[in-house]
């Protein structure tokens, strides 16, 4: 399933017209904050799919039935670029378990690339909810990448996957590798150079939001 947040006009439209306009992506500051932003709302849209329980809650003047969560989900995200979207995440899903992961294009001299994984850090996985996040979902190698390194761990009980930008030919790529994750978007473009940057897209994503990087 593929939930595109921008198909009817909200807060997240203005967000995502901020995230592309060159007059505005040199700051910094608003470029994270507004990645933060649309991740909380994905993750609050998230949360209406979760299993919840009632629970009876002591207040100061009685006994109050409350729907509550019935468990946490684990909250993954792809180093360095995913960190702000994670932290939005983060602050509706307070007291989730966290999973980081380090992957990259390594490029090579005739100007190709190829995804390398070299770090993760993961709680159990095993039968929990995952929700991965990832500014801009272009090819979907490094996602899917993430997706298997993680399934390494254990395997899921259900799989979100929460992105600002992604092309049609990313989400394609990720539906036929993972058929049952729900794809959440900020928006939707079509268009994909031949470097695997997405059109209009934003640009480099961790780049805007960190500083610009050497290139390995």
């Amino acid at each position: 399933m593929v939930i595109n947040l921008s198909e009817q006009h909200s807060l997240i439209s203005n967000w995502i017209g901020e995230l592309r306009n060159v007059n505005i992506q040199n700051d910094r500051l608003r470029f994270r904050r507004n990645l933060e932003r649309i991740a909380e709302v994905i993750g609050y849209e998230i949360s209406k799919t979760l299993p919840w329980e009632e629970r009876e809650i002591t207040t100061p003047m009685g006994v109050s039935v409350c729907k509550v969560l019935k468990e946490q989900p684990v909250l993954a995200t792809i180093l360095r670029a995913g960190l702000p979207m994670h932290n939005g995440l983060l602050n509706y899903f307070d007291s989730a378990d966290n999973a980081f992961i380090s992957a990259y294009r390594k490029h090579n001299a005739d100007g190709g690339f190829e995804i390398a994984l070299e770090y993760m850090a993961s709680p159990e996985i095993e039968n929990r909810i995952v929700i991965v996040s990832d500014p801009m979902l272009a090819t979907g190698a490094s996602l899917v990448k993430t997706i298997q390194f993680l399934r390494a761990e254990g395997e899921f009980k259900e799989l979100h996957i929460a992105c600002s930008i992604a092309c049609t030919v990313g989400i394609e790529y990720v539906k036929r590798a993972e058929p049952t994750a729900t794809i959440w978007c900020g928006d939707i473009d079509d268009e994909l150079t031949a470097k695997g940057y997405i059109v209009p897209g934003l640009g480099d994503a961790g780049d805007l939001a960190y500083g610009v990087k050497l290139q390995n």
